[in-house]
């Protein structure tokens, strides 16, 4: 169906792509896997038609095409599913997948009927049952997956490239997914699926690509393939599972929280947050996990300063009080937080790396009330060797590099604060099986300096691997607190499900 030969792409003199050559078939769902910096979100918009600058051919359908732009990929019949969901929150379903390609009338009015029609049709393919003129703010993320995919089959695409579509989606959603991708496979559609869950391209994927630095390095059949040799394959070596030392540990108390609350943001009279207590030990790992709605990323924002006019309870840092009003506050104080989108909350994205590992140090780099430039180049470059940043300069746009690059960033810009009390938010979201490898790590060389870690993940195994102590949330509470040798996968995904859930599955 579609095929890249010899494809190069230069970034200021960097190579992104190196005469790459792959195919994708009809009928098949093509995985393209490879580390952060392997290629291929740059492969993906070529073939999507972001960029149009490049060495090499691509033909569809045997005939050599070059896109200008993403209408022109679409109108030829590729559509591209991005991460980050580009959806309006306030349009509705309709508005949103007619977007830039509105049906009119003959008095050249727009014809709201056969739109809001066509719409029906879509959603009931794909087995959505919702109305039409629903807003997009109103979906779930995995109900707005499903609109991605329904604005792809509006054009009668026969290639839909889908980057990470299962980052934020519940199992559940995932299980829908799956199914459409599944239908879409039967209707002879070509899947390009990347994803960094490796464990789910043994359920859904035909066949895999690899990308390594640049380069296509294999590909083959999923059949007869296991886990281990895919990983071998993404990064050229073996990589080493990091497991937790010295279980059983007594750590001094660092962190305390007491009875922490948060009213709901519109039901005034209800908390989102219900007497939250906890500690975190000096040099301490705690694990938090919930299911999505449990009140982690909320949690982590209260004790940052981000809801002072919702928030109450006792805090304590080394023993002083932090009044939860401002993040300034928080920082001056010592915490730090990595939030769960990097790109939305953690990075400039148009301001090169050097200045966002700086942003949080200013005090620490002026001179007479100006920016020393030799001091932040000096604070950057240490970062980028401290943490192995893949990037050519401490002059390249943060926008430009790879998740788990622009990770590394957020991180950078933190661990300049020198905080007593780290917390991370889905740290390794997004991100390839190597640079998580790479972060755990520098989480335990945190903890062993003395750093207290609290690291929400949506991951289990993630955090058995990493925890010293376990934290469970449900609803707003907190349903469970385990030390690391007691927890298992069943216990903690038991203490995560709300109750009138748990008598359900006894049921």
């Amino acid at each position: 169906m579609l095929t890249a030969e010899n494809i190069t792409k230069r970034f200021s003199g960097v190579t992104a792509l190196d005469n790459v050559c792959l195919e994708f078939q009809a009928g098949k769902v093509t995985a393209v896997i490879g580390e952060n910096g392997a290629g291929k979100s740059t492969l993906m918009k070529i073939l999507s038609g972001v960029y149009s600058d490049y060495e090499g051919q691509i033909r569809f359908k045997g005939e050599s095409v070059r896109f200008s732009s993403i209408r022109d990929a679409q109108g030829c019949g590729i559509a591209i599913i991005h991460q980050e969901l580009n959806l309006i929150p306030y349009l509705s379903i309709t508005e949103n997948i007619f977007l830039g390609r509105e049906l009119t009338t003959r008095w050249g009015t727009l014809d709201k009927r056969n739109m809001r029609e066509r719409t029906r049709e879509l959603l009931a393919d794909l087995k959505l049952d919702l109305d039409p003129d629903t807003l997009i703010a109103e979906l779930k993320v995995g109900q707005q997956q499903v609109v991605e995919i329904a604005k792809a089959l509006l054009e009668e695409s026969e290639v839909i490239i889908m980057d990470e579509p299962t980052s934020a989606i519940s199992e559940s959603e995932v299980a829908v997914l799956f199914r459409i991708i599944n239908d879409l496979r039967q209707q002879g559609k070509a899947i390009v699926y990347i994803s960094h869950k490796l464990d789910e391209l043994f359920t859904i994927a035909d066949r895999y690509v690899v990308l390594r630095d640049g380069k296509s390095i294999e590909s083959g059949d999923m059949d007869g393939i296991d886990h281990d040799t895919l990983i071998r394959k993404m990064v050229g070596r073996e990589i080493t599972s990091v497991r937790r030392q010295g279980a059983g540990r007594v750590f001094d108390t660092l962190f305390l929280v007491e009875n922490l609350r948060l009213k709901h943001p519109i039901r005034l009279q209800e908390n989102q947050l219900k007497n939250i207590t906890f500690q975190v030990g000096r040099g301490e790992i705690v694990g938090l996990f919930g299911l999505m709605g449990a009140g982690r990323t909320e949690l982590l924002e209260t004790l940052f300063g981000l809801h002072p006019k919702r928030s109450s309870g006792l805090v304590e840092l080394d023993g002083e009080v932090i009044p939860l009003k401002t993040p300034g506050r928080s920082i001056n104080a010592g915490l730090a937080l990595v939030p769960e989108d990097r790109k939305r909350d953690g990075l400039v994205l148009d301001m090169d790396v050097k200045t966002n590992i700086s942003l949080t140090a200013l005090e620490t780099i002026e001179q007479a009330g100006l920016l020393n430039q030799a001091k932040e180049t000096t604070l950057a470059r240490k970062y980028i060797a401290d943490l192995r940043i893949k990037t050519p300069s401490e002059k390249q746009a943060a926008k430009n590099l790879s998740g788990g690059n622009q990770q590394k960033i957020v991180l950078s810009k933190w661990l300049a604060t020198h905080p007593k009390l780290l917390m991370m938010d889905e740290p390794t979201r997004g991100i390839d099986v190597n640079a998580k490898a790479e972060i755990y790590k520098l989480i335990g060389q945190l903890a062993s300096d003395g750093m207290g870690i609290l690291v929400v993940s949506s991951e289990i195994p993630e955090l058995l691997a990493i925890s010293d102590r376990i934290l469970v949330m449900c609803e707003g509470t907190l349903t469970a607190e385990m030390a690391i040798e007691d927890a298992s996968e069943d216990s903690i995904l038991k203490a995560a499900i709300p109750k009138t859930m748990s008598e359900r599955v006894n049921e």
